[in-house]
């Protein structure tokens, strides 16, 4: 294998970034570390220090300033820690904010039916903090804020309807999600694994015929515990009949990094929703999804 195929390992979480395309073609990478206030420990016991691949190309320049290129020479590939990002034989990908550019959409929906509540501006919802999490887990802190007349159930209906009505106009999936599914649906094993219930997952994957690449399909409704719990991940990785260690896992929210990692599975999260700072217990983090499919192909 020639030098420009060898893999670069850093033994800490990282944001892969696409600097320039040099003469060639070939598209600089630039690996910035993390500088966590997390003692060395701590992160350790998150498990946020894993190796992560990609690929150097030579006649690289320096970086521009306060950015470091990193070149290290990948150790013994003979422990099953030293494997890289293309040894999975599944990728679970979270699907609001991954596969469906759906979270303002979400927002937009819960912001009028609050507003027929008479909370539009009184809700006291933060909705970031709820990214990944299911409607009921937002539900349930409004009710106890305000004690509504409706039921819970209600509430939720008349959220998911608004949602719909927006995805089913909108159509918003992600530029550059499709071709990706595609390219990793004709050699690995995929699954969704959504705090959305199975309606609006349905309707998503209905969006350029995306339910023929995953035939497994997970939702919020079918564990007891939703993420930040590992248990949606987990039931996905039973259901595709495959080890949750080689599973590696496509998320957007901190709740879901966590729920992956808990799960004990490779996590890249892709910022779509929240600043890398936000994702640092990520097994890795990319910008967009043309360096994502670098990442998982091993290129």
């Amino acid at each position: 294998m020639g030098r420009a195929e060898v893999p670069i390992w850093i033994e800490q979480p990282v944001v892969i970034r696409t600097r320039a395309v040099t003469a060639t073609g070939r598209r600089r990478f630039i690996v910035r570390p993390y500088r966590s206030a997390m003692p060395t420990a701590a992160r350790m016991q998150t498990g946020a220090e894993a190796a992560v691949a990609t690929r150097p190309h030579a006649g690289v320049s320096s970086p521009p300033s306060g950015r470091r290129l990193v070149r290290l020479r990948p150790p013994p590939m003979s422990t099953p820690a030293h494997r890289p990002h293309h040894h999975h034989a599944a990728v679970i990908f979270d699907m609001d904010g991954v596969i469906v550019d759906s979270e303002p959409r979400h927002e937009r929906a819960f912001r009028e039916v609050f507003d027929e509540l008479g909370h539009g501006e009184t809700h006291g919802v933060h909705f970031p903090d709820y990214y990944g999490r299911s409607d009921r887990a937002l539900w349930v802190d409004f009710i106890e804020r305000h004690r509504p007349s409706q039921p819970l159930e209600a509430l939720i209906r008349l959220k998911e309807d608004r949602l719909l009505s927006l995805l089913e106009r909108d159509q918003p999936l992600f530029p550059g999600l499709v071709e990706l599914v595609e390219g990793l649906a004709r050699g690995t094993r995929l699954a969704v694994a959504s705090g959305s219930s199975h309606t609006v997952i349905r309707s998503v994957l209905r969006m350029r015929d995306l339910h023929r690449h995953f035939p497994v399909v997970v939702s919020s409704q079918d564990v007891a515990r939703g993420k930040p719990e590992p248990d949606i991940f987990l039931l996905a990785a039973s259901r595709l009949g495959v080890d949750p260690s080689d599973c590696v896992v496509i998320e957007d929210s901190a709740a879901g990094v966590t729920a992956a990692r808990a799960a004990g599975m490779r996590v890249i999260a892709i910022t779509n929703s929240l600043p890398a700072e936000r994702l640092q217990h990520a097994t890795a983090i990319v910008d967009d999804y043309a360096n994502l499919a670098r990442l998982l192909s091993g290129h």
